[in-house]
């Protein structure tokens, strides 16, 4: 039974009482526990990240899910007589006011943490936060490069100096092939970093990947990008199962991935902030400016939704001029 789903018959707000709340001595001195006496929290965030992972949750969901819930735990921490739903309440605002004001997060920030820490709450049992309401979300258009900076990002390091010594083509190449795929496939950083090498079919230039929820899907790769690979895996030297691997034989991070392409893009004389979500959105975007069939587009990025790819794939404005011109308006 949830502890705050009944009221006491005292002259008390809504309390714990019910879930022994409420205790008192020979004196008659009554002390009211709060929410955090009333339940381990410590204990519920360990239950609740097992059930995302057999939920299948992605790795990355999960790991921004646990940050938010400690971050919220600690605060509450800090908090003093969270005795009854008004106070919790009052304390859940109080956060998410302190994380637009000393944090500076962002709208989407305070969606997601709203979502989650309602979603915590109810898996234990405790529904205080019902009449939160959430917020809504920013929807402001992910950039992409054009063709030719994503041409000049891939080939930056063609020249470098380290590209000389035999350590230093592989892990060159090893990048290039790394830039190509993300561009040419789609693939999101945490599906790169876990690929394995028998997951790659040369000869159908295809990959299979375990996405979100643990969910397969195919996806494509051009003829370039095949010869770069064929290429790296004939010069990698190492029996490892990733498909991209450090000096040590283990599989790169993506923060290393991150780095690398912030390193590259300096060295094209990229002005604008390339990451690999931006790369991700490059494909779909250079795709549906080509025609291909925005299902289609769904289908390669993997997404549940359609009107995730939509938005996600949001065509240029020069394109969107291009197409209202050509159509014959009466």
């Amino acid at each position: 039974m949830n502890p705050y789903s009944n009221q006491i018959k005292r002259n008390l707000p809504n309390d714990l009482s019910n879930s022994g709340g409420i205790t008192g001595d020979e004196s008659g001195y009554i002390h009211q526990k709060s929410i955090l006496e009333t339940f381990d929290f410590p204990e519920m965030i360990e239950d609740y990240l097992i059930e995302l992972e057999i939920r299948n949750y992605s790795r990355n969901t999960i790991k921004t899910y646990k940050s938010i819930v400690i971050n919220f735990y600690n605060f509450l921490l800090n908090e003093e007589n969270l005795t009854d739903e008004r106070r919790v309440l009052r304390a859940f605002k109080k956060y998410i006011q302190y994380l637009k004001r000393d944090k500076g997060v962002s709208q989407n920030y305070i969606y997601l943490v709203t979502v989650v820490v309602k979603k915590f709450f109810e898996f234990g049992g405790i529904h205080i936060l019902k009449e939160i309401k959430t917020p809504k979300r920013t929807k402001s258009l992910p950039k992409h490069l054009n063709e030719h900076e994503v041409e000049n990002l891939i080939n930056a390091f063609d020249r470098k100096e380290s590209c000389k010594t035999e350590r230093g083509k592989v892990v060159n190449l090893r990048n290039k092939v790394i830039l190509a795929l993300l561009y040419s496939s789609g693939l999101r950083v945490s599906e790169l970093v876990y690929l394995h090498t028998d997951n790659v079919d040369l000869h159908e230039r295809t990959i299979r990947i375990r996405g979100k929820g643990e969910k397969d899907r195919i996806v494509l790769f051009d003829e370039e990008t095949k010869i770069l690979i064929e290429d790296y895996i004939e010069k990698k030297s190492d029996d490892c199962e990733y498909l991209f691997v450090n000096r040590t034989g283990n599989h790169l991070t993506p923060r290393y991935i991150q780095m690398m392409i912030k390193e590259h893009a300096k060295a094209a004389g990229i002005k604008k902030k390339v990451t690999p979500h931006i790369l991700r959105h490059s494909f779909a975007t250079h795709l549906l400016k080509n025609g291909v069939d925005i299902r289609a587009i769904q289908q390669l990025l993997g997404h549940s939704n359609l009107s995730t790819t939509q938005i996600y794939t949001s065509v240029d404005m020069q394109t969107l001029k291009n197409v209202y011109d050509k159509a014959k308006l009466v």
